[in-house]
């Protein structure tokens, strides 16, 4: 037993004498950056291979709640309060960004297999986005995991981006970009 314990204070003392290795989690891709904002009726420019997705984000509006005084409140001559004030309330909405369609490099149709979407459910579920069973089968669950992965780098859409695919490692990425 007591050998144990000086072997166990030994290597915890050879451990800190090698070299130090900082490990660092990787970032997070921004998935914003391959978002194609176009005019309503405008599509993508079509090109051999590319897929494209698109997606409407939902507008953005700010609501505000005051309380407005209707009538004072009344005192009498030694300031003592006979009758409470009373008050109103206003509630205002202002629409900060309107809702748009949004374009973005995705995964062509013919390759979202069943393996395909097997192995996307394996990868969401590695990182903690997806918890349901692996069924190989594109469903809700899968949809919003996919969801809260980009949202997380900045594309909220339940559509697969080919930029999430690669950051998940399903999909090549191209070796000139690294």
């Amino acid at each position: 037993m007591i050998f144990r314990l000086i072997l166990g204070c030994a290597v915890l003392a050879l451990g800190g004498c090698g070299p130090q290795v900082s490990v660092q989690a990787p970032s997070k891709s921004n998935l914003s950056v391959d978002i194609l904002r176009l005019k309503e009726g405008q599509q993508p420019p079509q090109s051999d291979g590319a897929c494209w997705a698109k997606d409407t984000t939902p507008a953005v509006i700010e609501t505000t709640t005051e309380q407005i005084i209707v009538t004072p409140e009344q005192r009498d001559a030694a300031g003592k309060v006979t009758t409470p004030a009373a008050y109103q309330t206003k509630t205002h909405q202002r629409l900060l960004q309107d809702h748009e369609e949004v374009w973005f490099r995705a995964p062509c149709p013919q390759d979202m297999t069943v393996n395909f979407v097997a192995t996307l459910q394996r990868a969401l579920k590695a990182r903690g986005y997806y918890l349901a069973p692996v069924t190989g089968v594109m469903d809700a669950t899968t949809t919003e995991a996919v969801r809260r992965f980009q949202a997380e780098r900045g594309l909220d859409s339940p559509e697969l981006s080919l930029s999430a695919a690669k950051e998940l490692g399903i999909i090549a990425t191209d070796i000139a970009k690294l």
